[in-house]
């Protein structure tokens, strides 16, 4: 066998390292629609984190809200009662 790196014989992998790099890129089909589950329930998680930030933020203003800002936070307050 020839030298690898100037080694006389290769270093021996630990036992069941070559198994799991065997199984390392194969992955179940269901395996993968639950992670992209998992993601998409994160991002509506914080999309709906964000609103509730950006409502209170409306709701704490003393000052009189433009037609905009009134009209976005209907819409926020009827999301959210949805």
């Amino acid at each position: 066998m020839p030298s690898v790196n100037g080694e006389a014989s290769p270093t021996a992998r630990p036992i069941g390292v070559k198994a799991a790099k065997a199984n390392k890129g194969k992955r179940a089909v269901g395996e993968e629609e639950k992670i992209l589950q998992g993601f998409q329930q994160m991002w509506e998680l914080k999309d709906k984190v964000n609103k509730s930030k950006l409502l209170d933020s409306l709701l704490a203003r003393t000052e009189p809200l433009t037609e905009l800002e009134v009209a976005l936070k209907n819409k926020l307050i009827s999301e959210m009662l949805m």
